[in-house]
Order: C-alpha cells, then structure tokens, then sequence
C-alpha cells in the first residue's frame, strides 16, 4: 500500500484542485460513496471539507448548518455590511469536519443574495503550488486578461507546449521573494473590481495555499479600508501558517471557530438524515464516538442508515445503551476525515508504537522533523483522534483507532514499521519485552543478531513470570521451521524448554537435536531435564527414564545441591506426569515412592516433595509424607526451583489438612516471586489455601489474579484449578448471579481428562445443586468420583466432590448413599488425621443420621474444628448444631452456638450462611445485633499501625515513642487488634499481618 493508504478506509490524500468562480473543476464521487449518499451528507451538514462550492440554484437548497447560528449571523452580518460599502474580513478556524466549508458555502449564497460579486477558491492539489496560482485562479473569477498577470505565472510563453502550459517559477518558500509591486499590482485589481461593485473573495484551506498567494492575500487584506470587498479565508486548526497568523491579527478581521455538535444538535442531524426521533442515550452515544464532530455524526448516520441498523429503523425511536457507544466509536472511527500525508504518516506512527508514544520517537519512525510532527499531530488532535496523556506522551482517544489505522496497512509496510519501531526503542534503552513486541511483529528484522537477543532475553523474562507460552511465541521467531541444525544448540535449550508445556512435541524435537549437538555440562543438564519432562508429559515414560539413567551414567560428579541433579530430574518427570494420566500410572508402577531420603542435597529435597504429593493424595502415609514436606519447607532450596520444590511442600499440607501452614509457604513465595509475576498454579494452589480456611475475599482476589490475562472460554489445564476455586468461592459467598455468569463462559471440562478438571466438575456440581438440580448435580459428582478413582486421589482432603455429593443425596432423599460416603471419608480422616475433612464428613454423617446419633456427631465435629482454622466449615458445622439443640429444645444452648456460627458467617463473608443463621437465631427467640467486624479489614488507621510495629518486634514503649501516643494507648489498641483478629498475642500477628502485604500488589487494591 502507498504512503496514501486510507486512515480506516478514508484517511488517504484525495487529489484537490485549485477550485474557481466557474465551479468547473467539480471532483467525482469518491470511490465507494454514492451520489445519494454524497447528497444525503450535505443536505445534513453541507458535506465533507472538500466538496466543490456550489454554484447556481443547487446552492439555494442546501439547508442552514446545524447549530451555527451565531456563526452564520455574523457571515450575514459582514456581507450585508460589504453591500452598505464597509469591507470585512473574516477568518474560520477549525479540524476538518468541523463546517468551515458549509458555513463559506452559506456566505457565498449570503453574499449573491446581497448582489455582490463572489470569487472562491480553494487551493491544495500538489500539482498548483507554483507561485501565486491560487491568487491567479481568484482573479480569473473576476474576467481578467491573463496577459496582465505577473510574467512569473504567466501562460503560454515562448517556447512553451501550448497556451495552458505553466512556466515554474522561483520556490514556493515562505513568499517573501514576491516583489512589491507584483503584489501592489494585484491589489490594484482587486481594488478596481470593488469600484464596479462589492465584492466577496472566498478561499477555502487557505492553509494549502502557495506562499506568494498567501502574501497577496496578506497584503490586500492589510489595505482593505475603504474598499466594498469582504475576504473570508478559513484553515485547519493547529496549521502553522505564518501568513494567516498575520491576517488574524488585524484589528478588522472576525475569527470564527465553529464549536463541536451537542447532543440536542445530533438529535437534529439524526432526525434529517434517519427520518425519525432518536432518544437521549443515541446522542449521548454518537457524542462519544464522535466528539461532536460535525461531519463525523453525518457520516456515523448515514452509514447507520445504510446499514439498515436497528437504531435507524424508521418509524421507531433509536434507543442505545451505554456500552453500545463503544460501537459508535468504532464506526466512526472508520470514518474520519481525509488528512494530509503527513498527517497518515503520524497516524501510523502513534498506531505502530501504542500508547503513550513521545513526539520524539514518533517523529523518527515516522521520518520527520519534529516540528512538522508536531504540526500534523495537533492536526488528529484538533480532530478528536488523538488525546494527551498529560505527561507529554501521546495515544489515540480509542484504543480502536489504532488498531483501525493497522489495519490499513500492507503486511509488508506493518514489517518494515515494526522492524523499525523495534531498533529505536532498542537504542533508546527500552525494555527488552516491549520491544520484542514490536519484533514479533517483524518476520523480516528477527534474523539480526541484536534481534535476535533481544528476544531471548523477553523470553527469560517470560519464564521467570511463568509464561512458558508467552516465551515461546518470542523464541520460534529465533527458530525458523527447519533450520534447527543451524542454530546455536543453547537457543534450541532455551526454545524446547519454554515448549515443554506448551507444545511437547515440538520440545523434544528440539531438545533432542540440541543435545546431539552440545557436550558443554550444564546446558546437556538443562537439556536433559527439560526433555525428561516433555516425554512424561507426552506419555513417552520409557524413553524419559531410559534417558534419565544415560544421565545418570555418563555424570561422574557428586549429587549436590545444585538444581541439575538428576534426583531433581526424577522429581520433576514425577510432577510432570500429573499432566498425563496414563503416565502417571505407568509412573507409579515403575518408581519408587520413598520417604525415607534424609534431604542433604537439592534433589533429595525435589524428589521428597513430588514423592510426598502423591503419597499424601493417595491416602499412602500421610503421616510420613507430612514430616517430608516440613523437611523439605525447613531446609530450603536453591533460588531457581524454590517455587517448584517449596510450592510442591505446601501442597502436600494444603491436601494434609494443614491449609493454614500450607498459606504461609505459599505466601512466602508470592512475596518473593511478587504477585503479578507468580506462577498459575502458585496462585490457585494459594487461592485454595484461602478458601478452605475461609478466607474468601482473598481466595477471590488470588483467582482474579491468576485469571488476570485468561479468556474463560478457551482456559486450559492450567487455569482449570484457578477457575474452580474462584467458582467454588463465588458459591460460598452466596453470590449465586456471578457464579451463574462464570460457569457459563467456563469450557466443558468432561474431554479434558487432567485431574484440575475434576475441580471443575465439582464447582459446577455445586451450582446445580444451589440451583435446585439435585440430579443435574448428582450426575457431575458421579464423574468427578470416577476420574478421581482413576487418578488416584483418593484422600477426603484432596477435593470435597463426596461432601457436596452426600448433601445432593440427601436433597434426593437417599439418606444411604450419603451416610456411606460421610462413614467412607471419616474412617479415612481418623486414620489419616485429617481434621478438617474429618469435620465435614461428620457433619455430613449427622445430616445423614438419626435423630439419637446427630447430636453428638455434630458435637464432635465442632470440637474437632475448633482447633482448625477453617472458619467457613466450622460455621457450617456451628449452625447446624444450633439448629439441632433447637430441635431439642435446647434454647440458650442453640442460640450460643448459632451466635458464633452466624459472627464466623459475616467475618468470612458467607452470605448465603449467615442468612441461615439469621433466621435460625429469631426462631430460637433471639435478637441479633449487629455483628462485629473482624480481620484485618475491620482494623482501624491507627490499630494498623500499632500492630505492624508489634509485628516487626517493637516493643510498647518504643511503638508509643515512635506514635507519640502513651503505652496505655497502644495496649488498648493492641488488645482491640487481637479481638478483631482472634489472637491470643503478639506472636501470631506477623502471620495474620502478612497476607494483606501480598493483596496490596494484587489488583483492584
């Protein structure tokens, strides 16, 4: 595409004739808009900026300009003074749209009503830029011999092709070499025609003009005193033309600059142009999309017209919503204004380099002076296009704009731009992942060793924040199909581990092709461990094992602790296997389990906490798989697998029953690795944590966190775990609309067999249930319990799907089924001691029994939660044994326990419970107060500070000191702390303190 390609189909340079009296130099249609279309738009505002002026009795039908009353007054105003014999001058200033050529139009009908003379031009097309060719089309209009203009611009000279030919001149430079008497001499006939009559000269885009015209234009208008001529000139906002600076400057010259649309105004231009009445939500709309931009509301509502749109249906009233603007402005974004070349040029520069883009780097990608930058940038801000940022950069007002402008660009000219835009960023020290952005962009630049660096070190930033899929979209660029041979066998590394989760097949290609290449030890450890783990993840066990012995086989240094040893391989081949049930098995039945490693190095460690995930998930030694994850969390690891190794420890807590110690593990991690840049899986395993020690804002605010960058429809495996916990939340809060809302954009979960799916199933289980679909729900738990079993995951702590699904056994009516599932996960809690499993299946138990056996089950099931901190369950549990005394009879009894139950609901933020609750103490004859806020949220400004420094190991006194308060003030404020927070002293506040610090960085805080 050329340098005139279109800004959204129209932004391209249409070729502009100097235009005089006679109106013979008339423009066809432009391509694509049709006569009738042409004729609607200036019967609705006088059309586009570079129709010709009317001539004749086509002129007497075009209706007045919407809102430009005051404008027009004034213009009536000048011509009937010029007709009195008074001269005039006035100036139109506006963007293109705006109406400054309807407005001349209307004065030019104004001033032949008036019997005055009417010569008009209007200058631009490339080709008459010759010296003083707009003034000799002017005083042509006027019957002038063209023998007696200045021989510069004289016709048909000696030698010349023929009588129109044009002889070149000096340089349209800034029309200072134009002689005096040359311009005293065109003076002479504008003064002598004024004698025989008054006179109205029009030049429209003034600003498009020839210098030497310019000056003419300057010096009659400086001597117009005593002359029955009026001189209306009209420009684009934000030109810079010394020339029309001066002409304003006069004391007699009037400047007009016409003023954007109202909405009352596009009522009026919709009610012309649609046929029927539009309410006030449409104008706000169009308003929006448009910034009143006269000819951008004309075009946006006849385009709407054409379209057939709802909106424009005659005979019924348009009505919009709010969030339809968004669609107004992206039509109308189609439909600017044409601009100048330079002003494209810009266009595509701010378009190429995204938001907040500096004049500077703009003007050299675009290839300009910065002044003319400028220039032609105020050009698309006078035009409503573009908005400044405030701190001098720059960015289109619609993210839309940008994308419409790329759009118009040939894949060729996008490379080139972004090749471009790249490098200068380069050099300018930008950071390497924003300009990889531009070089992803840029086939034909990535092949440059500069490029080519700067894309792997994006890439490692991507793998640091855990983005395997991000780096390898940076990274294949590096790798072109087929060339892997030739490659450096430490980019094929860098490439097949990145694939690893992404594409393992792709990563075995090129792990494999890089080992057979490179005998350097630590990139062949690399190799083999990122290779291990793509051949599980593929279900090619055999062939990874086969490859870890080789490893192990030709290594003759020590098992360390360094994070290349092959125990540490083992681990992660284990781990990777969760992504590939037949693996997995297979897996299980080839390797050994074993607790009893001491943990001395880093692969002792690694392949402690795999081997205790899986133990503890089965129900195999739950105990031993316990003490290896604290063994592992207490010695440590190296800085590159901590999240690995230390988020695999916690996991094993987390499905132990432990979750509060798993949080603070996975806390330490999120703070180290920061929120924003923390693994998924980190943050729903942490999210999970959360929920089951019913903390439920924060479980959400982490899922949000996790799900920042995801489209629901199209998660996979690794947000699968993220979206069930946030469901799971959602449903626990008792927001019953938004959970609705998330399962319907959520995938079908059933083809995907990965176990994070099963989450899902149980999330969605609970959701029918909620909503009266006992059966629904049976039928997912059924499957969740199938896929379970063939995973596995057979502990009561791993997934709560035997829980829920007792409770729709129960909303069946099958008392059995759910007391055999509530006996199946006590026995295995008891034996396992898992406490807050234990908890719910004998609540579960009690629901399920008779009236002798529910008391005392529910009883212990408090007793055993209490010493848990799974708020949430043991609220449940509190309720529904308040209910049970009630039955009983037990009044004061019942409404101690419901009390507690319906405090835990609102400090959780249950609100499905604590209506339960509610409604459970009023019938128990109770009267509940307002309860007391709780956690860290309830704590007042001053509270907050006193406990962070209480945290960090301040004393009373110092704290007092530090405050300026008395150590009175600070113990008061320290016991309100720990009764909002459940503490029995200082040593616990650090912990409850903590979490807030990671929620600070998360969004929405």
């Amino acid at each position: 595409m050329s340098q005139n390609g279109a800004f959204g189909g129209v932004l391209s340079r249409r070729g502009r004739s100097v235009r005089g009296s006679s109106g013979a130099t008339r423009s066809p249609c432009p391509s694509g808009v049709t006569a009738e279309r042409q004729r609607a738009m200036i019967a609705a505002h006088g059309g586009s900026s570079r129709e010709p002026f009317p001539d004749g009795p086509a002129a007497e039908q075009e209706p007045e300009p919407v809102e430009r009353e005051r404008e027009l007054a004034l213009l009536g105003e000048l011509a009937q003074g010029t007709a009195a014999g008074r001269p005039g001058l006035v100036l139109l200033e506006g963007p293109d749209g705006s109406g400054k050529s309807a407005l001349l139009r209307a004065l030019i009908t104004r001033a032949r009503d008036e019997n005055l003379r009417v010569v008009h031009a209007r200058p631009g097309r490339e080709g008459n830029r010759l010296p003083l060719s707009t003034a000799r089309a002017l005083l042509t209009g006027l019957g002038i011999d063209v023998d007696r203009m200045p021989p510069t611009v004289r016709p048909g000279a000696p030698g010349g092709p023929g009588p129109g030919a044009w002889i070149p001149g000096p340089p349209d430079g800034d029309g200072a070499g134009v002689p005096f008497d040359v311009l005293a001499g065109l003076h002479e006939i504008v003064r002598s025609a004024a004698e025989n009559g008054p006179l109205a000269i029009v030049v429209d885009d003034a600003d498009e003009a020839d210098a030497a015209s310019l000056r003419f234009l300057v010096h009659s208008a400086r001597r117009m005193a005593g002359l029955r001529v009026l001189l209306a000139l009209a420009h684009r906002s934000g030109a810079h033309v010394p020339a029309l600076n001066e002409v304003a400057a006069l004391p007699m010259c009037r400047v007009l600059r016409p003023r954007p649309l109202t909405r009352e105004g596009i009522g009026v231009l919709a009610r012309r142009l649609l046929g029927t009445e539009t309410d006030a939500a449409f104008h706000a709309s169009c308003l929006a999309a448009t910034n009143g931009n006269p000819l951008l509301v004309t075009r946006l509502l006849t385009a709407l017209r054409e379209e057939r749109s709802p909106a424009a249906a005659p005979g019924r009233p348009a009505s919009v919503a709010a969030q339809d603007a968004s669609v107004l402005r992206l039509r109308a974004a189609r439909l600017p204004p044409q601009l100048p070349e330079p002003t494209v040029r810009v266009a595509r520069a701010l378009a190429v380099l995204g938001d907040e883009v500096a004049p500077e780097a703009g003007a050299r990608l675009a290839r300009m002076d910065s002044a003319v930058f400028a220039r032609s940038l105020l050009a698309l801000v006078f035009g409503g296009l573009v908005v400044s940022k405030g701190d001098g950069n720059w960015s289109f007002a619609d993210a839309r704009l940008s994308d419409t402008v790329l759009g118009e660009m040939s894949g060729e000219e996008l490379d080139t731009a972004h090749g471009r835009a790249a490098r200068l960023l380069h050099d300018a020290g930008t950071s390497p992942a924003t300009v990889a952005e531009h070089l992803r962009r840029a086939p034909s630049t990535t092949h440059q060793p500069w490029a080519r660096d700067v894309l792997r070190e994006a890439a490692r930033e991507a793998m640091l924040r855990g983005s395997p899929a991000r780096a390898t979209e940076l990274l294949r660029p590096c790798v072109p199909e087929g060339s892997e041979q030739d490659c450096e066998p430490s980019l094929l590394v860098e490439l097949g581990v990145a694939e690893s989760r992404v594409d393992p097949g792709a990563s075995i290609r090129h792990l494999t092709s890089a080992l057979e290449r490179t005998a350097q030890p630590a990139l062949r450890r690399q190799a083999v461990r990122a290779l291990a783990e793509a051949l599980t993840r593929q279900g090619q066990v055999a062939r990874a094992l086969e490859l870890l012995a080789r490893y192990r086989a030709e290594t003759a240094v020590p098992l360390s602790r360094s994070a290349s040893a092959p125990q540490l391989i083992e681990a992660q081949m284990l781990l990777a296997a969760t992504g590939n049930r037949a693996a997995y098995t297979e897996m299980l039945a080839t390797v050994s389990l074993d607790l009893a490693l001491p943990g001395n190095s880093a692969g002792e460690l690694a392949l402690l906490a795999a081997r205790a995930v899986i133990a503890v998930s089965r129900m195999d030694r739950v105990g031993e798989a316990v003490t290896a994850a604290r063994t592992v969390i207490r010695h440590g690891t190296t800085a590159d697998d901590a999240p690995l190794v230390l988020g695999t420890a916690a996991s094993v807590l987390l499905y132990a029953d432990r979750p509060y110690e798993a949080q603070s593990v996975y806390r330490r991690l999120l703070r180290d690795t920061g929120t924003q840049s923390a693994d998924t899986s980190l943050l729903a395993l942490s999210a999970e944590a959360h929920l089951r020690l019913g903390a439920l804002d924060r479980a959400l605010r982490t899922t949000a966190a996790a799900l920042k960058n995801v489209t629901v429809p199209h998660a996979s495996r690794y947000e699968a775990l993220p979206l069930a916990v946030r469901l799971a939340a959602l449903l626990d809060r008792g927001d019953l609309a938004q959970a609705i809302h998330l399962a319907a954009e959520i995938p079908d979960p059933v083809p995907d067999g990965s176990w994070e799916w099963n989450e899902v199933l149980c999330a969605q289980g609970r959701l029918r249930l909620d909503m009266g679909d006992p059966k629904g729900a049976l039928t997912l738990f059924e499957e969740c319990a199938r896929r379970q079993r063939e995973w596995q995951r057979l502990s009561p702590a791993v997934s709560s799907w035997w829980y829920w699904a007792g409770h729709t056994h129960l909303a069946l009516g099958d008392r059995h089924a759910a007391a055999a599932l509530a006996e199946e996960a006590v026995a295995a809690a008891r034996s396992a001691d898992l406490p807050c499993a234990l908890g719910a299946g004998l609540e579960l138990w009690a629901a399920s029994a008779g009236d002798e056996e529910r008391p005392l089950l529910l009883e212990e099931a408090e007793q055993v939660l209490t010493g848990t901190r799974a708020a949430l369950a043991r609220a449940r549990v509190r309720v529904a044994r308040g209910q049970e005394l009630q039955r009983l009879g037990e009044t004061k009894a019942a409404r101690e326990v419901l009390r507690k139950g319906w405090e835990e609901a609102y400090d959780v933020g249950s609100r499905s419970l604590h209506t339960v609750a509610h409604r459970a103490l009023l019938a128990a004859g109770a009267r509940p107060r307002r309860p007391v806020s709780r956690g860290v949220g309830a704590l007042t400004q001053s509270e907050s500070q006193v406990a962070r420094l209480a945290a960090e190991g301040r004393s009373n006194a110092s704290i007092a000191e530090s405050l300026y308060v008395t150590q009175r003030t600070v113990e008061v404020h320290l016991t309100s702390v720990y009764r909002k927070l459940g503490l029995s002293g200082r040593r616990q506040l650090r912990d409850a303190l903590e979490p807030e610090v990671a929620d600070a960085s998360e969004p929405g805080r």
